[in-house]
C-alpha cells in the first residue's frame, strides 16, 4: 500500500508552539528545577527542542514504551522497553510526550510514575487527539489538539519512517 504525507502544522508552527511552551514551564517552575522524562523514541525530537527553550534548570532522563509496534493504532498492551536511570524521588517531573491518543499508554505511565515518589508529576504532549480518548488522562501542556488522522513528523513515525520530516503532517493511504 503507497502512502503520502500532507503537512498538518507547519515547521514554523511547531516551533512556536514549543517556544510558548517553554516559556509557561519556565514560569510555572520558577526558582525550581524540572526533570523531564522523555518517552521515547517519537518525544526525543520535541523533549530537545522544549528543553533548549526551558529557562530554570533542567535534567533529563528517558524511558521506552511500546503499544503500537507496527499498526497504526495502540493495541492497549503496554511494554516497558527502556526504563528510567534516575529516581524521580522528590523531582519536579515532566513526563514529555509525542502524541496522546487513546490515553491507556499515559495513564499506566503516570500511574507508575507516581509511585516513584516525585515531588510533583505533570504531563507535557506536542499533540493531543482527545477525540481517540479511551482512558482519561490530565494533560498539563498541550501543543496542538489535532483531529483522529494518522500523523508522522517531528518524532512521530510510521513503521519507522518519517520521524525526521521537520512538520507535522497527516499520513494518506493510496
Amino acid at each position: 500500500m503507497a502512502e503520502r504525507v500532507e503537512v498538518l502544522l507547519t515547521e514554523q508552527e511547531v516551533d512556536d508552539r514549543i517556544q510558548q511552551i517553554g516559556d509557561q514551564i519556565s514560569k510555572d517552575y520558577a526558582g525550581r528545577q524540572v526533570h523531564l522524562v522523555c518517552v521515547l523514541k517519537g518525544g526525543s525530537f520535541f523533549m530537545c527542542e522544549l528543553a533548549k527553550r526551558i529557562t530554570v534548570p533542567v535534567s533529563l532522563d528517558f524511558m521506552s514504551v511500546s503499544s503500537y509496534g507496527k499498526d497504526t493504532k495502540s493495541s492497549g498492551v503496554i511494554k516497558i522497553v527502556k526504563d528510567l536511570d534516575e529516581s524521580l524521588q522528590g523531582k519536579d517531573v515532566i513526563v514529555v510526550e509525542d502524541i496522546v491518543d487513546s490515553g491507556r499508554t499515559l495513564s499506566y505511565l503516570l500511574e507508575l510514575l507516581r509511585g516513584r515518589g516525585p515531588k510533583s508529576l505533570a504531563l507535557c504532549t506536542l499533540l493531543d487527539k482527545p477525540d481517540r480518548r479511551v482512558v482519561e488522562v490530565k494533560v498539563d501542556y498541550t501543543g496542538f489538539a489535532i483531529p483522529d488522522e494518522f500523523v508522522v513528523g517531528y518524532g512521530l513515525d510510521y513503521d519507522q519512517r518519517y520521524r525526521n520530516l521537520p512538520y507535522i503532517g497527516v499520513v494518506k493511504f493510496e
